[in-house]
């Protein structure tokens, strides 16, 4: 199996590469994980010009095969086990495959939105897109350990 992580951005803070490659660590005894960082815009260009140019570069790494998931505000309120649920079936669909997009700091284009099969929001606090890496893998992590019917703190 094997989990994409498509998002725009490197990210500079250690503490935060820290966390990712944590979970990533944890990850791997259940799937193999890609982060594709993509270019984000400047702050120079336009919003809906960077938005939609981010969506492009995003949806050049999802091919018409994959499942695409999008870290959404305004999606879905899911459980960890109704993520752990939804991550289960994604991979039996989608040939082992589950790509999930996080857009970048002004958002994310609509295209990207409208090709998704699921929108999933964390909650309905704002998070930073860095952030939400760290706790979409934490959050696949515990799926997996849900998954598994392993033991995980609550």
């Amino acid at each position: 199996m094997k989990l994409r992580i498509v998002c725009p951005g490197r990210i500079k803070e250690k503490w935060i590469v820290d966390g990712i490659n944590e979970y990533v660590k944890r990850i791997s005894r259940f799937c193999r994980v890609e982060i594709i960082e993509v270019a984000d815009s400047p702050d120079s260009l336009p919003a809906d010009k960077a938005i939609k140019k981010e969506g492009e570069l995003i949806l050049s790494k999802v091919s018409d095969s994959d499942i695409l998931w999008v870290m959404d505000l305004h999606g879905k309120l899911l459980t960890s086990e109704e993520l752990s649920s939804n991550m289960v079936e994604a991979f039996t669909k989608g040939g082992s495959q589950l790509t999930i997009a996080i857009g970048g700091s002004r958002g994310i284009d609509q295209s990207v939105l409208d090709r998704s099969s699921l929108r999933v929001c964390l909650g309905k606090i704002t998070l930073t897109h860095q952030m939400t890496r760290v706790i979409l893998l934490e959050q696949v992590y515990r799926g997996f350990k849900i998954a598994n019917n392993e033991n995980y703190h609550k």
